[in-house]
């Protein structure tokens, strides 16, 4: 282990113990579809189908067990963006200690009320994850209560390390490990499992692009706390990585990685396709490293972490739009037709004669700025993908339509094997 912070294997190990009978040990799933994508061996570690929906209880329940009897009946505390909440309400029932979390005040509404129906106290304050913590531990000092950290705290730490050690049990050969980060507790537990194991696995951290503290902090050498976070991946929307995982990580990691939103979005959608599995964006960031081409290029039996599935069902719907987009699957166009009757029927003629499908379409004749013999279209279509596109647009120009895309085309086309 690298540097003078560390959590033990013997920790990790005795994690294990505390949670025999509570914590599942999830499936590890040779996916042949994104093995094909990623010209490797690509498994998936489903925490999404862990108790709670996500690897958090983990860490959770460790913590809390080794709470004494006046400790769980004073309570815990926490704050989190919806699946620590989670992890930790469950933990501490299954304890009998009341339990108080602080979540941001726009946190996914099934995240909140999930986390009620575990029996815990809820306090929405903050607009992200620093601010309710902030909270959360003035609400700890003031009732005596214990503090349960999601990620800055050796024993959570040694709880989801617990997952390192299924991963080496049911993969010994794994090469690489890809893991999402934010505030970095379950990567530190995954190194500080595989490498107190003996394993020379490479772990590589993946990040969204709107919450990325770690790599400027490798890269400085010392933490580094973002001004804001703004991403789909909610579950890693932390602004600084936890000072006891970058010490356990910094010396410790193949790579960070970062992905985009609309990578992310790709990832969820091409796991509810192709897996039939419902992952939260969190959860599917890992995977969009892969696909988008971050693994080392020696890697061969590569264990993906996805580590939750607790997606709002009002955000899925938006995901997967996002993740059609990226794939060149949805695509808006503008333009504009001489305002008179036929010419919108020509202009979707056309379309379906390339065998394109229209999602959404909107005529407006009284647009600011718009000539009083125009009209303004805005066309959402539903194509094949990129080349699709492509063909479409020749074809529109060819019949003499001048259409400008209103679709961000910095994407990296996935073809999915039949």
């Amino acid at each position: 282990m690298s540097g003078t912070a560390h959590v033990s294997i013997d920790a990790i190990r005795a994690a294990r113990q505390r949670a025999a009978n509570i914590v599942k040990t999830t499936p590890l799933d040779l996916s042949a579809t994104l093995s094909t994508l990623c010209g490797r061996q690509i498994y998936l570690k489903l925490e999404n189908l862990q108790k709670t929906g996500s690897f958090k209880v983990r860490g959770a329940l460790n913590k809390i067990q080794l709470l004494d009897a006046v400790s769980r009946a004073r309570g815990v505390v926490t704050a989190s963006a919806g699946n620590h909440a989670q992890g930790v309400a469950y933990a501490a029932a299954i304890a009998g200690a009341p339990v108080t979390v602080v979540i941001p005040a726009f946190a996914s509404f099934s995240k909140v009320a999930a986390t009620i129906g575990y029996g815990a106290e809820v306090v929405l304050e903050g607009r992200d994850y620093s601010e309710a913590y902030a909270r959360a531990v003035a609400f700890a000092a003031e009732r005596h209560a214990s503090f349960v950290h999601a990620f800055d705290d050796p024993d959570v730490i040694a709880g989801q390390g617990t997952l390192g050690l299924e991963i080496l049990e049911q993969l010994p050969d794994v090469d690489t490990i890809v893991v999402p980060v934010g505030g970095g507790g379950l990567i530190a537990g995954i190194v500080s499992a595989v490498r107190g194991a003996g394993s020379g696995a490479r772990i590589v951290a993946a990040q969204a692009v709107g919450a990325s503290a770690l790599a400027p902090s490798l890269a400085s050498g010392h933490r580094v706390e973002l001004a804001a976070v703004d991403t789909i991946a909610d579950g890693l929307a932390a602004r600084a990585v936890g000072a006891l995982p970058f010490e356990i990580i910094r010396n410790a990691l193949e790579r960070a990685v970062e992905v985009t939103d609309g990578e992310i979005a790709a990832a969820v959608l091409l796991l509810l396709e192709r897996a039939k599995t419902v992952v939260e964006a969190a959860g599917a960031v890992g995977l969009a490293a892969c696909l988008a081409g971050h693994l080392p290029a020696d890697a061969q039996r590569v264990v993906v972490v996805i580590s939750g599935g607790n997606i709002d069902m009002n955000l899925l719907d938006r995901i997967i739009n996002l993740g059609l987009v990226h794939q060149g699957r949805l695509v808006r166009f503008n333009t504009q037709l001489p305002d008179r009757p036929g010419a919108l029927q020509r202009l979707v003629t056309c379309i379906a004669a390339c065998g394109a499908n229209i999602h959404q379409i909107a005529h407006e004749r009284s647009r600011p700025g718009l000539p009083l013999t125009r009209a303004a279209v805005t066309i959402e279509l539903e194509t094949r993908g990129p080349d699709h596109i492509v063909e479409l647009e020749r074809a529109l120009r060819a019949e003499g339509f001048e259409v400008e895309s209103a679709t961000p085309r910095d994407r990296t086309p996935i073809s999915v094997p039949e």
